[in-house]
């Protein structure tokens, strides 16, 4: 069996393998569902398929986990959760459904979204029921890009902003895993562990290179290269691929050398490994942030990013579905996140370009603002504060009780990455802006927040604040500032059959055997990113991959040579 050449990607994708130049003895092993990336996802995927009988596999390239266990564990659930009824906030599937029809614009059809919402109760009680927790604590504050330790229930979109609130009373959706720190490693946890209990058999360190197909296109198992388990590689490629993920915030650069190295060893190391399934195969290897080419080829304006997720996330479902004619769609679709919230009171500044021409609403979640930044902008951008408002940010960063991620950077922006000029004409001479842009928009903001006249982007009175004592600060928030990283992930990928899961080719038609879930695929959060609604989507489309998959017609032609 040939090995493909070495290439910009780190996954090396092959053509498919046919089923019929195989004999029984090719197969290492066979299962009823096979599963190909053991995050949220798949493990969502994996639980569900199990619980109707079948055997199920669940492969990983890595221990698994991926971008799912690196999150917060952030889950965006409505339509009155017993968590947001404890807190006394009232929701209904409904108003969650017009919230997100205005923040999906149409990515899925109405008929999915309605059961998104409609299903989001009970996939918040099924999380809990394999042993993930969720409280009803709101921190204070009201927005912020992630709630400090001790608050596991907040406002994670834009449902306080009032373009986009809808108009029913707005309630808090993000329900964050209780846990300590970032919680989607718990949330993990709660999910592997159940997938063992329930009989789950895991693949590890074990990297899709190819999908089989019969005789008439239907996919039934695919080829692995696996590091031997417990061998001197297996343990390197473990050391290496945890170093990678721990790092990664602070020295991207050498964790690319390290996933370099990665690659090396599977491409060296790794022997074939095949694997039948009986009933179907379910992608769910998440995005593609760490793709270069794909990043090249189809979100260019994202290649300055600080990725956002995973090793994993490297195209590598999106490259198997492909290989058997899937379609795919929105695959320059990123979601970037600049956030300026926290500290409180920053989104009472504005954001200019840099040619000193406010572009949005500041108050927006930190993806509302980050795409436009890099899509429009060129990702230069620059968040000016007067004196007043820089002192009170820098308190709120010292005494505010934020995370040290969210605190050091900030106060990093406002103390070492800073422009100064005494009045904003200076201050635009400085920054290389347009001469009377700053001093324009200023004026016409300060208007807006003397109550004069209506703010141009929409900004709710709250987060209205005259600028008007000098010295200016312009903060330098552009996408290639080392010290305020502007992190990114895809949204874009494999079409599939919204009543299933089904992976759809070209002509719409779906591709027999092959499933998708998760960010692999075309879902709720394939627009625009809001907090939890990935995981969210994770729960929802890998529990309706799995069982479609484990019930999918067991009759089909034998294969010729078994």
């Amino acid at each position: 069996m040939s090995r493909s050449t070495k290439t910009a990607s780190n996954s090396k994708i092959l053509a498919p393998l046919h089923a019929d130049r195989l004999s029984a003895r090719d197969w290492h092993d066979t299962c009823d569902v096979l599963v190909i990336g053991w995050g949220a996802a798949g493990a969502c995927a994996a639980l569900e398929a199990s619980s109707t009988g079948a055997r199920v596999m669940v492969a990983d390239r890595f221990m698994g986990g991926g971008a799912s266990a690196k999150s917060g564990g952030v889950v965006y659930a409505g339509g009155g959760t017993q968590h947001q009824q404890a807190a006394g906030f009232s929701d209904s599937p409904q108003a969650m459904f017009d919230y997100l029809k205005h923040e999906t614009q149409g990515v899925v059809s109405d008929a999915t979204l309605h059961k998104f919402c409609d299903d989001s109760v009970s996939n918040l009680a099924w999380l809990e029921s394999h042993g993930a927790r969720y409280a009803h604590s709101v921190p204070p504050g009201g927005k912020t890009s992630y709630p400090s330790d001790g608050y596991f229930l907040y406002y994670s979109g834009n449902e306080l902003v009032p373009s986009h609130a809808g108009t029913q009373a707005p309630a808090p959706r993000g329900h964050r895993t209780v846990g300590k720190g970032q919680c989607g490693a718990v949330l993990y946890g709660h999910l592997k562990a159940a997938c063992l209990r329930a009989g789950v058999q895991p693949l590890l360190q074990s990297a899709a290179r190819r999908l089989v197909v019969d005789d008439s296109g239907r996919v039934v198992g695919a080829e692995f290269w696996s590091l031997p388990a417990g061998s001197r590689e297996a343990l390197l490629h473990e050391r290496l691929a945890a170093r990678a993920e721990r790092l990664q915030n602070f020295a991207p650069g050498y964790c690319d050398r390290l996933r370099q190295k990665l690659s090396a060893l599977e491409r060296d190391h790794g022997q074939p490994l095949l694997i039948r399934a009986r009933r179907g195969v379910v992608l769910s290897t998440g995005g593609f942030i760490f793709n270069r080419g794909l990043i090249r080829d189809h979100a260019p304006n994202f290649r300055r990013n600080f990725k956002v997720g995973a090793t994993g996330c490297d195209g590598s479902g999106l490259l198997l579905g492909q290989s058997v004619g899937a379609r795919s769609e929105r695959l320059g679709r990123v979601s970037a996140w600049r956030f300026i919230n926290p500290p409180h009171c920053w989104p009472k500044g504005i954001v200019v370009n840099s040619n000193g021409q406010r572009f949005c609403n500041e108050e927006v979640y930190g993806a509302t603002l980050g795409q436009p930044l890099c899509d429009e902008q060129g990702g230069q951008a620059w968040l000016v504060l007067d004196a007043r408002l820089r002192k009170q940010a820098i308190r709120q960063a010292l005494l505010g009780g934020y995370w040290w991620f969210q605190a050091l950077p900030a106060l990093a922006l406002m103390l070492l990455k800073v422009r100064k000029g005494d009045n904003p004409d200076k201050l635009a001479n400085v920054c290389g802006m347009q001469a009377g842009e700053l001093s324009a928009a200023l004026r016409a903001y300060n208007a807006a927040a003397r109550g004069d006249a209506p703010d141009a982007f929409g900004k709710s009175e709250g987060s209205r604040q005259v600028l008007d004592k000098g010295p200016f600060y312009a903060c330098d928030i552009s996408v290639g500032n080392p010290i305020f990283p502007l992190g990114a992930l895809t949204l874009g990928g494999l079409k599939v059959d919204e009543n299933n899961g089904a992976v759809l080719d070209n002509n719409g038609q779906p591709i027999a055997g092959l499933f998708s879930a998760g960010r692999t695929a075309i879902g709720v959060a394939s627009h625009l990113y809001i907090s939890g609604l990935s995981l969210a989507d994770c729960v929802f489309s890998g529990r309706r991959a799995g069982l479609a998959a484990s019930t999918a017609n067991a009759q089909r032609e034998t294969l010729e040579t078994v």
